[in-house]
């Protein structure tokens, strides 16, 4: 575990309390799909540490899919504009599917996914998110599993970027813009 914290990043949320949440997400997954098996849809870039670390705790078979989608470019504000960069592989018709979103903030990605998602025919469609910010929703979704709901503020690490930095801090944490930035 890397110990070096940049400056202008202040630790929010540990590994270890991330690690027990997600392992508490899977535990769920796991016990509302017994029997069945599963494709977690990991949005990229954001989620793929988040999806990774979910489906090696999941006790059920699962599928990956992967579905690039671009909102932010390099700002930490959302464009509104949902931009698919990477597609599925294969097909989902049929199947019961577990959006692994990283971050919900105004709610547009999500439910633009979810919209898309329901007209490839899948059985079913629930969404996993990491971390959800009420106070910038624009768009109401349901999130069926939840990691952690935080106050409007930018964050990076596990997974998440500012500008493509910072995706491999361990833990989350709040971005500070006024702080130079480390290199």
């Amino acid at each position: 575990m890397p110990a070096f914290t940049p400056p202008e990043v202040r630790p929010l949320i540990s590994a270890e309390r991330i690690a027990a949440r997600v392992n508490e997400l899977a535990a769920q997954i796991t016990r509302d799909y017994a029997g069945r098996s599963v494709v977690l849809l990991s949005v990229l870039k954001g989620s793929f540490v988040f999806a990774a670390d979910l489906a090696r705790a999941i006790d059920l078979p699962i599928r990956m899919e992967f579905l690039g989608v671009r909102s932010y470019g390099d700002d930490t504000k959302s464009s509104g504009v949902v931009q698919i960069t990477q597609d599925l592989t294969r097909p989902v018709t049929g199947d019961d599917l577990v959006i692994v979103e990283d971050i919900i903030d105004t709610g547009l990605t999500i439910s633009y996914l979810r919209e898309q998602l329901k007209g490839r025919n899948p059985a079913s469609v629930k969404v996993a998110a990491l971390l959800h910010k009420p106070a910038r929703i624009q768009r109401e979704v349901e999130i069926d599993y939840l990691g952690f709901t935080i106050d409007d503020v930018f964050v990076v690490g596990y997974g998440l970027d500012y500008a493509e930095r910072y995706r491999n801090l361990p833990y989350l944490g709040v971005l500070d813009p006024s702080q130079p930035a480390s290199k």
